[in-house]
């Protein structure tokens, strides 16, 4: 008997899937274990593995297409079956679990209730996966950052051998390309610049005319315009933003803390854990400080309870790190934003605290996060600071009561008070901005947890402890 393969439900949010793409084909044998696709949800991209042996007999659902989870997407046909019998009997629309919902139908509904149902239960599983890109029958299977790199680096993707699951190329392996003569794009040879034109005697003078500048853009490349579809996880991010936005009563405090000493603890602390490969960033001491402060001010790791009758108050401290994602410069997908969880980051020192962080940001960015490591925060942190941004504002991700916008430690000049006599100096000031949700949080629990905050950064030996 064959084997149907539906949507699976990754999430207790997830209503419908979409097929980034196929990594086999109609008629390959596959055996329990194989990757047979990439699935994007509402938070990941995740690969679908196959928990049976069976050739493939028929995909139901071509690349890009959205579907209901249920619905069926994929038929094996079992050992000594026909696999052209099994195509022909589901051509015909007969044996399909549920009707396939077409990406335009199934966008429309994804801001609906979270009740959906499994349908038929599904013989694969889905687990991290890179996000693949292909272009017709030569295409590429490569991760964004992969894809930013190697345009960085001049690499073509063409001429690589991916070592990521099912054949992706991956970042290592375009470092290693660029390190070992790997298939490099050739560059453009420079456009000589004519010599400016010599005004004839009598005449007013004529200013030179230079490619590439304001006057005359040349034959340089230019800014395409283009409509790019919303993946499941951007939409998503639209709808429970806006939904944070207008439900939730956003207000705002920032502090300015003085980082000097952190700085200077920071850089005597890396000096030491240097030969271990260890490297502290200051966000891992926010982190850790922001960890800390909860035992003082637990409204802050709280929530609005369910029915507006009550306020949850965590027995964890879980805090959620902002990851960007990277964009695919050429095609305009990837991007969007995940929330890494630091699961019981109050018991952490900052050492395991920068392991874990730059753990979750790699995985995120090459493979995707599980639905585990993206679930749980009581307290989030977005931080902008390794961009220059000195003071932004952040939107609450629910059902957390706050979010902490850390911008850079800015070098500026600063009053500081000796003998009673003001001076200015040289000094180092960072800007905090936590949004906090009014109903839970009043706005002098919100200073009270910050002024804590700011004075742990202040004095880092307090975090060594």
């Amino acid at each position: 008997m064959s084997i149907e393969i539906t949507m699976p439900r990754l999430s207790d949010t997830m209503e419908q899937g979409t097929i980034v793409s196929w990594s086999v084909k109609e008629g390959d044998s596959v055996s329990a274990g194989d990757v047979l696709g990439d699935i994007e949800t509402d938070k990941a991209t995740m690969e679908l593995q196959s928990f049976d042996d069976g050739t493939v007999a028929a995909l139901l659902l071509k690349e890009g297409k959205s579907v209901r989870v249920g619905t069926a997407i994929m038929v094996l046909a079992e050992d000594g079956e026909d696999a052209a019998s099994v195509k022909a009997q589901y051509a015909d629309g007969a044996n399909a679990s549920a009707p396939a919902k077409s990406e335009e139908t199934a966008a429309a509904s994804s801001g609906g209730s979270d009740s959906s149902s499994n349908g038929a239960s599904s013989t694969a599983v889905a687990e991290p996966a890179h996000t693949s890109n292909g272009h017709g029958g030569g295409r590429v299977f490569a991760s964004p950052l992969a894809k930013k790199v190697a345009q960085e680096r001049g690499v073509n993707l063409a001429g690589i051998e991916g070592t990521g699951p099912g054949g992706r190329i991956i970042q290592r392996d375009v470092e290693a390309a660029a390190r070992g003569g790997g298939a490099v794009a050739p560059m453009a040879a420079p456009v000589p610049m004519p010599a400016p034109a010599q005004p004839s005697r009598g005449a007013a003078p004529v200013a030179a005319t230079v490619p590439g500048t304001a006057f005359d853009m040349g034959d340089g490349p230019m800014l395409q315009g283009k409509t790019v579809a919303l993946s499941n996880m951007r939409a998503t991010i639209a709808r429970r933003l806006v939904e944070s936005k207008t439900s939730v009563p956003h207000y705002q405090v920032t502090v300015t803390a003085r980082m000097d000493a952190l700085l200077e603890q920071r850089e005597h602390i890396n000096e030491q854990l240097k030969p271990y490969g260890v490297k502290l960033s200051v966000n891992d001491f926010v982190v850790r400080a922001c960890a800390k402060a909860m035992y003082q001010h637990p409204y802050i790791n709280a929530s609005w309870g369910e029915y507006g009758k009550s306020v949850q108050f965590h027995g964890e401290v879980n805090v959620g790190v902002a990851i960007a994602l990277p964009i695919d410069q050429a095609s305009g997908e990837g991007g969007g934003l995940v929330v890494g969880v630091l699961k019981h980051a109050d018991r952490m020192g900052l050492r395991q605290i920068s392991a874990n962080t730059k753990a979750l940001a790699m995985k995120a960015r090459e493979r995707g996060l599980t639905i585990d490591e993206m679930s749980g925060a009581t307290f989030t942190i977005s931080n902008l600071g390794m961009y220059g941004v000195e003071h932004f504002t952040a939107i609450i991700n629910p059902p957390n009561s706050a979010i902490l916008a850390v911008g850079g430690a800015i070098k500026k000049p600063v009053v500081v008070e000796k003998d009673g006599v003001d001076t200015i100096e040289i000094g180092h000031e960072m800007q905090m901005t936590m949004s906090s949700d009014h109903r839970v949080i009043d706005g002098a629990m919100a200073a009270q947890y910050l002024a804590t905050v700011k004075q742990m950064l202040e004095a880092p030996m307090m975090l060594l402890v």
